[in-house]
């Protein structure tokens, strides 16, 4: 199959148009004309990912960070990135990353993580297409019922997999309107806070962040891979709905590069 039919797939859910101005989503390495005979889905592209591919047999390897986000001036094999683009271009493996498009488009991550909090009647957070309310960063909504303030973030720790939740204080004993957003979304505090929800979810929030939140609102950090590893089970999805011949697997290698003492 050639990779514009599989790209021409993903991006029927999440156009490249949806993108960020600073991303670098899309074909990073090959052609669109190039033939592709199985794929390898993964949250980076490392050299453990790289080293499943080619054992596995997947000729292209399609993840939510994209492999090269800064230029690269020269390719000397010193870094990882430098390395696994030389290793890619050498053995023929595609690489595509779908970044702020899946983040931005309707149903997207904040939409994944909702579903699997239980979140309910959710409507986006920050709308960034004046032409669709529905493109944008996060989401809002609520729960079935109130729930103890502790026991969802012990939900969250559960259904996310998260060894650690870094959260402010319980200001509110019971939680039932709930925001997300996946990934870095300390800039959408603001943004949670009015449209009035009880609990914000995201990651990679500052020390202030935890000290700022207007009025009773509690913020909750469950760490940047935690909140994004849904974007390998949404790509499944789409991909596997759409492309029943075409061989899609999972990577058992796709991990968080920080670990955690507790």
């Amino acid at each position: 199959m050639k990779i514009e039919e599989i790209t021409r797939i993903i991006e029927r859910f999440a156009p490249l148009r949806y993108q960020e101005s600073y991303d670098n989503a899309g074909l990073i390495v090959g052609r669109p004309q190039d033939e592709v005979h199985r794929a390898l889905l993964a949250v980076d592209v490392t050299e453990e990912v790289m080293d499943e591919a080619e054992r596995e047999g997947c000729d292209m390897i399609i993840t939510h960070h994209p492999i090269v986000f800064h230029p690269l001036k020269r390719f000397n094999s010193a870094t990882y990135v430098e390395r696994c683009v030389e290793r890619a271009i050498r053995r023929g493996i595609a690489l595509y990353a779908c970044h702020t498009n899946l983040d931005s488009t309707p149903g997207g991550m904040s939409w994944q993580v909702g579903r699997m909090l239980g979140v309910e009647n959710m409507q986006v957070l920050q709308p960034t297409d004046p032409a669709d309310s529905r493109v944008g960063f996060g989401i809002v909504g609520e729960l079935p019922v109130e729930m103890e303030a502790g026991a969802f973030l012990q939900c969250i720790r559960e259904r996310l997999s998260a060894p650690v939740i870094r959260h402010s204080d319980l200001v509110r004993p019971e939680v039932r309107r709930v925001a997300v957003c996946t990934g870095a979304g300390g800039s959408l505090i603001g943004d949670a806070a009015r449209s009035g929800v009880d609990i914000y979810v995201t990651a990679d929030l500052k020390y202030n962040d935890f000290i700022s939140p207007v009025g009773n609102l509690i913020v909750a950090d469950v760490g940047h891979f935690e909140s994004e590893y849904c974007a390998i089970d949404l790509l499944f999805d789409i991909l596997s709905k759409n492309l029943i011949t075409f061989a899609v697997r999972k990577s058992v290698n796709s991990r968080n590069p920080i670990h955690y003492m507790v």
